[in-house]
Formats: C-alpha cells, sequence, structure tokens
C-alpha cells in the first residue's frame, strides 16, 4: 500500500522543534523579559509580575490566565530559581517526551501548572500573596517519571564530591513527605504571611504531583484498556524473564518494548492505523506474537 511507504506520508519524519524546546524557550524568555522590564533604566518597572504571576489579586480581577503564565516567571533577582527549574525541566522532559510525545508533555505541563495553581490559590485565598515558577510542573514529571521507572539509579556527585545514589521513588515520597510537612507547618499555621511578596507554595507542589499521577493512572495507562492483548504481551516480557541467567540482559529489552508499543499506539489514537511505518507495523506484530508464544 502507499500508505505503507514513508515517502506517501505526510507524517515523513521532519526535523522539528520538540516540544521540551519550547518549554525551555518560554521559560527562559520569560525571565529574560522580567530582567529586562525591571531594568532601573526602564523605571524598575515590574510589567510582568503584576500582569501574569499568579497572585489572589489577580484571580478576584478575573485573571484566570494567571493560573498559567506564572510558570513562565521566577522570583525577581534569584538566577538560581530559574536555572534549577530549567535544569529539571530539561533532564527530566528529554526522558519523558519520547515516551508519551510532544502533545501529552505539553498537557501535563500545562495541566499540572493549573492544577498547582488552584491547590496554591485554595490555601491563600486569604492569606493573599503571590506565587511564580515552574515546580508543580516539574513535580508532575518527575512522579511520571517515577511511575515509568521507580527504581532507576541515578549516581550523582553531591556538591561535586560526595557520591550518591537514589531512585525515583525515593524521592518523590521524600518531596511528598517535605510537602506535606511544609503545608502544615508553613502555609496552614499562617508563616506564609500575606506581606511576603512571594511565598513558599507546597501546595502548588502538592497539586502538581497529584496531576502527575492522575495523568499516568487515568490518561496514559487507559489507552491500553483498547489493546489488552498488547498490554498483557508487554507485561509478561517485563515481568517474566526466561531465566535467571538471561534475567538481567531481558528487563532493558523488556522494558523497550513496552515504552515503544506505548508510543505505536498513542500515535494511532492520533493519527489512525495508515499513519504507522512498516517498522512500527513490525513492532506491534512482535509485541502479537510474543502473547501467542505464552
Amino acid at each position: 500500500m502507499l500508505s505503507d511507504r514513508p515517502y506517501m506520508r505526510h507524517d515523513y519524519p521532519r526535523e522539528r522543534t520538540s516540544a521540551l524546546t519550547w518549554l525551555l524557550c518560554a521559560i527562559v524568555g520569560g525571565f529574560a523579559l522580567q530582567l529586562a522590564l525591571g531594568a532601573d533604566w526602564l523605571g524598575g518597572r515590574r510589567v510582568l509580575e503584576n500582569d501574569f504571576a499568579l497572585s489572589i489579586h489577580a484571580l478576584r480581577q478575573g485573571w484566570i490566565w494567571t493560573l498559567a503564565t506564572h510558570a513562565f516567571l521566577s522570583e525577581p533577582g534569584y538566577l538560581f530559581h530559574a536555572a534549577g527549574i530549567v535544569f529539571c525541566v530539561y533532564f527530566i522532559g528529554r526522558e519523558l517526551e519520547p515516551l508519551i510525545g510532544a502533545r501529552r508533555l505539553l498537557g501535563l505541563f500545562f495541566s499540572a501548572t493549573i492544577a498547582g495553581g488552584l491547590a496554591w490559590t485554595s490555601v491563600h485565598w486569604r492569606l493573599g500573596g503571590s506565587h511564580v515558577g515552574a515546580m508543580a510542573a516539574v513535580d508532575a514529571m518527575l512522579v511520571v517519571f517515577a511511575c515509568f521507572y521507580p527504581n532507576r539509579q541515578w549516581d550523582f556527585l553531591l556538591f561535586f564530591v560526595l557520591p550518591v545514589r537514589l531512585r525515583p521513588k525515593h524521592v518523590v515520597i521524600s518531596l511528598i513527605v517535605f510537602d506535606l510537612v511544609g503545608l502544615v507547618a508553613y502555609e496552614f499555621m499562617g508563616a506564609a504571611r500575606p506581606f511576603a511578596e512571594f511565598t513558599l507554595a507546597h501546595s502548588a507542589h502538592l497539586g502538581g504531583m497529584a496531576a502527575g499521577w492522575i495523568y499516568f493512572r487515568f490518561v496514559h495507562e487507559a489507552r491500553w484498556r483498547a489493546f489488552p492483548r498488547l498490554q498483557r504481551a508487554a507485561d509478561i516480557d517485563a515481568t517474566e524473564p526466561a531465566d535467571e541467567s538471561t534475567a538481567s540482559s531481558s528487563k532493558a529489552p523488556a522494558r523497550d518494548l513496552r515504552a515503544e508499543v506505548d508510543r505505536i499506539l498513542d500515535k494511532i489514537n492520533s493519527h489512525g492505523f495508515g499513519s504507522l511505518t512498516p517498522q512500527e507495523k513490525r513492532v506491534l506484530d512482535e509485541a502479537k506474537d510474543s502473547l501467542s508464544r505464552r
């Protein structure tokens, strides 16, 4: 069939700017604009913070766009705040985008941002204050990554000296405990005083993590329900290696098979079966054969 030929399809692979790149450019661009518009030679006006930061005052005026736009602002004068967000979005996003796709990455980012903003608003409605930053979206991305790879090992040097080994699931659990304690001790107990310009947002972080879990449980996993045979084949391959001698070598390919089938199913849902390449169709056939051999 002509649709099987890559050069005859409209989705023939092209060099495209990834969704992750657009997100990073928007975050960096927002911080750069903050610095430029807040410069002394412009009178130190904080136009972006006044019109696009999330605040109770803005929401009471009906500026609902601030529920999303606050993610592209950073705390003025705090370079490390913006740098930390960019660092986290890049290193987690580059792992997630191949797994869930560009559109779902953007959907996750904005959904978690809005969910975090709503959670922060519910806590601070009487306290007031303002909130900026994309940490709610970062936490959501981290939760989704931990759902994919809960036991992957992260090795790094703390302060460039001390070797540290972490697992995503332990990082997420630690963040949940930390933010729950902060929510009670800092926000609920009134430590986030209304005269504080930008307050710590444990509530927003928890809202973002909840959005990440809801996405993985009810959106990402939902696509497998339409293809239960493929799900069972991938799960069997991922959990039942042939023997102990090949167990370690088979885990990674099995995990890769599930991720690849997952991506193909998402493409079918979005563009139809005719958009698949011959290689993608072979992957589906391999998954079906794997089930039939069991």
